[in-house]
């Protein structure tokens, strides 16, 4: 692992145990280029755990479907409400689906639909996973 990927694991680590994560968890990392720009696609290896961002069970927030925010008010379910998640959740970016090995790990599935993974700059942290969190941040 080359040095600018340690240097930004670490600092991402950092980042998580400030987010409450109940313990660290060691990260997949992998240099991209997407749309032509560096990008570090990190993931914590979870994949029994992956719905996909369009899958995953959610919680609807508002109560009046005739609300016209009715669709885009809720948060993801957090992991232990979910159970584990289907080998294959229906959804592909090209020809990549969801990894089914190690080898397959940090494909554009991943990349693209996987809700535990991210494209980062030492600037960005993941998303923590171990609580319900809503779609549209409220702060």
């Amino acid at each position: 692992m080359n040095e600018k990927i340690k240097e930004i694991l670490d600092k991402q680590k950092i980042m998580a145990d400030k987010r409450t994560l109940k313990e660290p968890t060691q990260m997949l990392a992998k240099e991209i280029i997407f749309f032509s720009q560096p990008y570090l696609l990190i993931c914590d290896g979870k994949c029994e755990k992956a719905w996909g961002i369009n899958s995953r069970p959610k919680n609807m927030l508002l109560d009046d479907e005739d609300d016209e925010n009715y669709d885009d008010d809720y948060e993801y379910l957090a992991d232990d409400e979910l159970g584990i998640a289907p080998e294959d959740p229906g959804t592909y970016e090209g020809d990549c689906g969801k990894p089914r090995c190690d080898e397959d790990k940090l494909n554009k599935w991943c990349c693209r639909e996987s809700e535990r993974s991210d494209m980062l700059d030492v600037k960005r942290r993941m998303t923590n996973l171990t609580k319900r969190f809503p779609n549209i941040p409220k702060d």
